[in-house]
């Protein structure tokens, strides 16, 4: 009660502007949640991406949780996930085509990002919902499927950053980690429960994994994934959507699982190279996230493999297309 109080009473100070909040012309999409970790934050981030890098020059700013570093970075072919977080690397190894840059003081982020030579027209914003410094010009909040933020409590009994009226600042609130099968039915009573307003547009999505899981040597075919023993590594918040998908697809495995954002030791390494070793088929394989892989084991001795996801809409993907594009576009002109 306390902590949500303290949020409360800085979020009406922001709101009336007792407290500074810089807006941009460059056009600023905020991607986040009320909730601690386990969205599907980094697969949003990554499907604006792909939506508008054809038509701009885009940037994603991060603060870079658990990096080494402090202030202004910009990744950079030799950039390391101790440098400026697992996230914006996996990012800038996605995207080549785009500037990546951590610093947890958004706006002097965004003021270096529009001092460099070659600037973006598009600024995507990665976990900055409570980050009021910044007033963005589109809020995007996310909320997982099995977790709605108003079924969840203020921390530290619950997962919760800020009460649930914090939802009101995003024009779009999108419900993640959906099941393929969920009916229209569902959907308008969730968006019933959410309590929207008129401004605010709901929608829902789902996590569509990669059809090959990916090492350096070798991609394999997830249908053939059964034929194998399966050691999954994990260090991410939730687990239970990728253990869900191998179990659907009859896939035997094992499952190592840490906290999130994890910083693997030696010790941990050996472990789990142990592990592997007493699984006794000559067909089985390290599996782990895209995240893990980047943060951990691209530059392991032994093979590892991960799987990607995307996010996938279940309805309406071009009005969600449609809404994002025509802000950009109106920003644009705007500036």
């Amino acid at each position: 009660m306390l902590y949500g109080e303290v949020m409360s009473i800085r979020n009406k100070m922001y709101d009336k502007g007792r407290l500074k909040s810089t807006k941009f012309e460059t056009p600023t999409i905020v991607v986040g949640n009320l909730s601690v970790g386990g969205t599907g934050k980094s697969p949003m981030i990554e499907y604006l991406v792909r939506l508008l890098k054809k038509d701009y020059k885009i940037a994603v700013l991060s603060r870079g949780y658990k990096r080494t570093t402090k202030g202004f970075q910009i990744a950079t072919n030799i950039s390391t996930a101790a440098q400026i977080g697992d996230e914006p690397l996996q990012f800038y190894k996605k995207f080549k085509d785009i500037i990546v840059a951590v610093d947890a003081k958004r706006v002097n982020g965004i003021e270096q990002l529009k001092n460099l030579e070659n600037p973006p027209e598009i600024i995507l914003l990665d976990d900055a919902f409570q980050h009021r410094k910044v007033s963005a010009g589109y809020y995007i909040l996310l909320t997982p499927y099995d977790n709605l933020y108003v079924d969840d409590s203020m921390l530290p009994s619950g997962y919760l950053r800020e009460n649930i009226e914090g939802a009101k600042r995003a024009q779009i609130i999108i419900v993640s980690k959906c099941p393929d099968n969920l009916s229209n039915k569902e959907q308008f009573e969730i968006t019933k429960r959410l309590a929207v307003d008129l401004k605010q547009t709901v929608y829902f999505t789902k996590i569509d994994y990669a059809t090959e899981v990916i090492s350096k040597q070798q991609n394999i075919k997830v249908d053939h994934l059964k034929d194998y023993k399966i050691l999954v590594v994990t260090g991410i918040a939730k687990t239970k959507p990728l253990t869900t998908f191998l179990t659907s697809k009859k896939i035997s495995f094992i499952h190592l699982k840490f906290k999130d954002h994890y910083q693997f030791k030696q010790n941990d390494l050996d472990k789990i190279e142990q592990r592997y070793s007493k699984i006794n088929t000559a067909k089985k394989i390290i599996l782990t996230t895209e995240k893990d892989y980047v943060r951990t084991f691209e530059n392991s001795k032994i093979v590892i493999y991960y799987l990607p996801i995307k996010t996938q809409f279940l309805d309406f993907k071009d009005s969600f297309n449609t809404k994002i594009q025509r802000y950009v576009e109106q920003s644009t002109r705007n500036g």
